[in-house]
């Protein structure tokens, strides 16, 4: 079925007769988002076999990224930019439709960035695009953009609405678990690029210099991978009026860490297949997560952890478009930082009471295991005896303060109650690194039982609520 679209979508570009469609009383929901955390800063492959104080295991960062010093040649000696080349991120939206636009951010550049033409189409394979899908993407009717540098709104730009004829309706089988190929084609030197570091995707660069590349089907001048997303932010989709948006916002363990590359096997994405399953096209999911972050500052500067929660919500997770409801899991990089329980119980409170605000429901997950190898804690500090007992108490709070509208009970899915860590069978890294297990991160089993701990009715689009009470 998408092969014969696809071919009418061709011949109706060649007669003319491509308009964008009237699409009644739908409203624009988010359907795929990523939280910009810093300006790209190189990192030479980590080394291996740090060992572990107090410890028989053997310890290295995980690390799934290429080194990125191929296709960005300046990033060990003047500053990692991109310099007439070309980006195909990868992406799920979590909802298709017929009309999309996308979002892109420079906000943690240091000078404008000018894309000299974007496109959108469906991935074939690899960088590859199916043939026939490739469909021009404009700003003001324009086909290239300069977005402005800094932490201020002009620095985020929506695209204008992008007509997907190829796309049936939001049901469309046919493309429903594909990702969408966003081609970008920087122009001259970028400066520092604003990024989000743990994709656990597979995207494309091509080499500096090539130019433009954002009109190609195939992959052959997209030499370089990438497990991060460049400037790309959000995609929107216009959808049905009711339609629930849900954002999963957090730190790593939400944002993917040691899930399987490419395969989209976070807890949010387990859940996605449960509330697609109940509620068909009614609902979307998206992830605003970022490893490593937390719910208060002081947050490392200039890291890829981002910015504190309290500092980010308005950002990422307040500017989604149609957000109904938020599920949050953050607080164990606070505590091992060293942040006192009271700080970060302070933050919960600011978080939920400017969310309310905004008429959107507050899901709270408890944390899962902190206690680490044996007891004894990672150089990371994240996980041992004193981050387990911070991780009580707050998950206390979380259980009892009444402040949420909703608990997520991912503790209890994923704990051994004999040794206090997770369960044995979701410790072992989902990814090919030289790190086995790190005790804080679950694997593939740990987030798919997560993902199915969690009740979906609180979700349930409006309709689906009148159906139910009748």
């Amino acid at each position: 079925m998408l092969n014969a679209r696809v071919l009418v979508f061709a011949l109706l570009i060649s007669i003319g007769q491509v308009r964008a469609h009237d699409d009644g009383d739908r409203k624009w929901v988010a359907s795929w988002a990523t939280s910009p955390a810093t300006f790209f800063n190189y990192v030479a492959p980590a080394q291996p076999f740090v060992l572990m104080p107090g410890s028989p295991i053997q310890y290295v960062a995980a690390n799934i990224q290429p080194d990125l010093a191929f296709p960005f040649p300046n990033a060990t000696a003047s500053g990692a930019a991109a310099v007439d080349q070309t980006f195909r991120s990868m992406v799920k939206p979590d909802l298709w439709g017929k009309t999309i636009r996308i979002r892109f951010s420079n906000v943690f550049g240091t000078t404008p960035v000018t894309f000299e033409n974007v496109t959108v189409g469906l991935q074939d394979y690899s960088a590859n695009v199916v043939a026939g899908t490739l469909v021009p993407v404009k700003f003001g009717g324009k086909r290239s953009v300069t977005i402005p540098a800094g932490l201020r709104p002009e620095a985020r730009v929506f695209s204008d609405a992008v007509q997907l004829p190829w796309v049936d309706e939001d049901d469309d089988i046919a493309v429903q678990g594909r990702n969408l190929a966003i081609s970008y084609a920087v122009k001259g030197n970028s400066g520092p690029m604003t990024y989000h570091s743990g994709a656990n995707q597979t995207s494309f660069i091509t080499a500096q210099g090539s130019r433009d590349h954002t009109g190609d089907l195939d992959a052959f001048a997209y030499e370089f991978t990438t497990t991060s997303w460049f400037y790309v932010e959000t995609v929107d989709v216009r959808a049905h009026p009711d339609t629930v948006v849900v954002c999963a916002f957090g730190d790593s363990i939400t944002d993917g860490t040691h899930t399987t590359l490419n395969i989209n096997d976070r807890w949010m994405n387990v859940l996605s297949r449960r509330l697609h399953n109940a509620y068909g096209n009614r609902i979307t999911i998206v992830n605003e997560a970022i490893g490593g972050n937390r719910v208060v500052p002081p947050a490392v500067a200039n890291a890829t952890s981002g910015p504190a929660a309290v500092d980010r919500l308005d950002r990422d997770v307040l500017a989604l478009s149609g957000l109904t409801h938020v599920i949050w899991l953050e607080g164990i990089n606070d505590l091992g930082a060293l942040h006192s329980t009271a700080s970060i119980i302070s933050g919960y409170q600011d978080v939920v009471t400017r969310l309310h605000a905004a008429g959107v429901k507050v899901y709270a997950g408890t944390l899962t295991s902190a206690l680490g190898i044996y007891g004894v804690p990672f150089p990371t500090g994240d996980n041992g005896p004193v981050a387990e007992a911070g991780r009580q108490v707050l998950n206390d709070y979380i259980r009892n303060s009444g402040i949420f509208d909703g608990v997520e009970e991912f503790d209890l899915a994923t704990l051994d109650p004999k040794t206090g860590n997770m369960k044995a069978a979701f410790l072992p890294n989902s990814q090919f690194t030289l790190l086995p297990w790190d005790y804080l991160h679950p694997n593939h089993a740990g987030y798919n039982a997560m993902g199915q701990a969690i009740d979906i009715a609180p979700f349930a689009p409006r309709h689906q609520r009148d159906r139910d009470s009748h």
